[in-house]
Parts: C-alpha cells; sequence; structure tokens
C-alpha cells in the first residue's frame, strides 16, 4: 500500500436522531444518522410513518388513494381526450388541403 494516500479510519460514535448512540469504525470524524437498527421498524416491529421532507405528502399528492376502478376510467377518458385531438387536427389538414386544392 502506498503512504500518505488512504484517509484515516478511527473510532466514532454514532448518534441516531431518535436519541440512540453507538461507537464503530469510519473514515468521517462523527456520524449522524436519522434511523438506526433501534429505531427502525423492521427490527422494532413497530410501525412508524417516517417522513422526510414531506415525500409522503407529495406522494398521496400525485398518486392520491385512487382504487383501481379510478384508474381505469382516468386511462381511458385520456385515450378519448387523445383521440379526439388527433381527430380534430386531422380534420383541419383536410379542410386546409381541400381550400389549397381550390385556390
Amino acid at each position: 500500500m502506498k503512504e500518505g494516500i488512504h484517509p484515516k479510519y478511527a473510532e466514532v460514535e454514532v448518534r441516531c436522531a431518535c436519541g440512540n448512540t453507538f461507537k464503530t469504525r469510519s473514515t468521517k470524524p462523527e456520524l449522524h444518522l436519522e434511523i438506526c437498527s433501534a429505531c427502525h421498524p423492521f427490527f422494532t416491529g413497530r410501525q412508524k410513518l417516517i417522513d422526510t421532507e414531506g415525500r409522503v405528502e407529495r406522494f398521496t399528492k400525485k398518486f392520491g388513494a385512487q382504487t383501481a376502478a379510478q384508474r381505469k376510467t382516468a386511462e381511458t377518458a385520456a385515450k378519448a381526450a387523445k383521440k379526439s385531438t388527433t381527430t380534430a387536427t386531422k380534420a383541419k389538414k383536410t379542410t386546409k388541403a381541400k381550400a389549397d386544392v381550390t385556390a
């Protein structure tokens, strides 16, 4: 190994937002966590909603609590709207082409 190119690997104290602290080794001088094994739902068995920067609200706002039937009707409405715009565009093109031919 070359000398002087590797970072220092020292023992550090890790602090979680829940208040839990433990020691480990890292190249960073200190570590701050949002969630650890003492407060994570997978390890504790308790369900806890963790919302970081409004991600849950953005998701529900974007997708909402839709059922499969609601999604299907929204898809068919979108397809119908797209189809009507394409037929209207084709009608305009044919009308314009007829006007150019007669002129």
